[in-house]
């Protein structure tokens, strides 16, 4: 699939954000370990969450998918995996890592892999904690990476872990905790990545009734006498996702307005929206609605994205189109994700006429012009979307491989195309 993108001109655009991927993982995961059934409300339907679906289903929790509704009967942490069972994560990097330790609460091995890019995406660290806590993890191909074997079991205790690649360690040891044997005690060496999603993965795990104990991001303490329990669950709409649209205000210029939105989530992209009223963007909040408005030309930033990863590829197009350079800071682990997204990014943006590099764990970008061209996304749904978005102010970019956004974005190019837009 093919979709070429034309320069938009002024905008007035309404759009509704779809539901969080981030939460919907997470909810899955409660639900299926939770004591009694539970309603998932407005789950996002997408490739990344159907991964867990499937693989829960798999782990023998009986899950539905009825219009909005997603039906979930709780094991109670005793799941049912037959013996030689092997998940394919595919390319759902929040599935490997958040699964591997719902993994140890089967009885028999369980054999985790993925796609060719899933096996060049770390787990050395989670592993390691793992096995402080009663697990074996073995890695069957290279060490550190997948495909791995996990078995034993998660008996609890005190593990000290590396998060400076990925939260989704901390959070994936925190999703299982409430089933350990024992207390779950971690302990964060200091620079955890995107440490926002922590907040995100300890919201659902008290809203299916575990407690978290914490000392912001250094410490988290899960006693295992809390299980979770059944119940209805609402999904809320994804900030990451409805970064696209905003942007399209900043880089058309006109008004721009976002439903379906939490104005006080935990979200940490919903720093994005901070980040254009700094470039000088309006921004204005009412109950479920977000609404971006630009007229005036753009001012490049400063900026640290440790804690809102999925929007520094969007920040960098809003970047590219400003009159004075923008650093964004924070950002090295994003060399672990669907792609090399620092290399990528600023890669395609020179491709297209940019000045776009990569500093250590920052990306540089000076105003130049630009013109159109062709993207290839490299199978990497954020870097499709977000030059899509490019492609709307400086015309003629052509986006290969665009149905690559169906991995968290199913309706992108509906909803772009219901505006006239494609």
């Amino acid at each position: 699939m093919e979709v070429t993108l034309q320069r938009a001109g002024r905008v007035d655009l309404s759009f509704q954000a779809p539901p969080s991927k981030s939460f919907t993982h997470r909810a899955l995961i409660a639900a299926a370990l939770a004591e009694g059934d539970s309603v998932i409300q407005n789950p996002l339907d997408a490739e990344d969450t159907r991964v867990t679906r499937t693989a829960l289903i798999g782990m023998g929790v009986r899950v539905a998918a009825v219009d909005r509704l997603c039906p979930v009967a709780g094991t109670g942490g005793a799941l049912s995996c037959p013996r030689g069972l092997v998940l394919d994560m595919q390319n759902s990097g929040t599935s490997m890592r958040l699964l591997t330790s719902v993994a140890l609460l089967c009885r028999s091995h369980v054999i985790l892999t993925g796609s060719a890019r899933m096996k060049e995406r770390p787990l050395g660290p989670l592993a390691a904690a793992l096995t402080a806590l009663g697990g074996s993890v073995s890695f069957l191909e290279k060490e550190g990476f997948p495909p791995l074997d996990v078995s034993g079991s998660l008996r609890g205790g005190t593990a000290r872990i590396d998060a400076g690649m990925s939260s989704q360690f901390v959070s994936s040891i925190l999703m299982a905790a409430p089933c350990a044997m024992q207390d779950v005690t971690l302990e964060l060496e200091p620079g955890v990545a995107s440490p926002s999603y922590l907040d995100v993965t300890t919201a659902v795990m008290e809203a299916f009734g575990a407690r978290v104990e914490r000392e912001e991001y250094r410490r988290f303490h899960v006693p295992a006498a809390r299980s979770y329990l059944g119940r209805t669950y609402q999904v809320e709409g994804d900030y990451s996702s409805a970064s696209y649209f905003f942007a399209i205000a900043a880089l058309c210029r006109g008004k721009v307005s976002v439903s379906n939105l939490n104005p006080s989530s935990c979200q940490g992209d919903r720093r994005f929206l901070s980040a254009l009223e700094s470039m000088g963007c309006r921004v204005r909040s009412t109950e479920d609605t977000v609404e971006v408005s630009c007229d005036n030309d753009l001012d490049g930033i400063e900026i640290d994205m440790s804690s809102s990863p999925d929007t520094v590829q969007t920040l960098c197009m809003v970047a590219a189109n400003a009159k004075s350079p923008t650093r964004i800071t924070g950002i090295a682990h994003l060399k672990w994700k669907e792609s090399d997204r620092l290399e990528t990014t600023t890669g395609l943006l020179r491709s297209l006429g940019g000045d776009a590099r990569v500093e250590e764990d920052a990306i540089l970008i000076r105003p130049a012009p630009l013109h159109g061209g062709m993207i290839d996304p490299g199978d990497d749904h954020r870097t499709a979307m977000s030059f899509a978005v490019l492609g709307l102010a400086t015309g003629n970019v052509k986006i290969t491989h665009a149905e690559c956004v169906s991995k968290s974005f199913p309706g992108f190019w509906d909803q772009l195309g219901g505006q006239g837009l494609v």
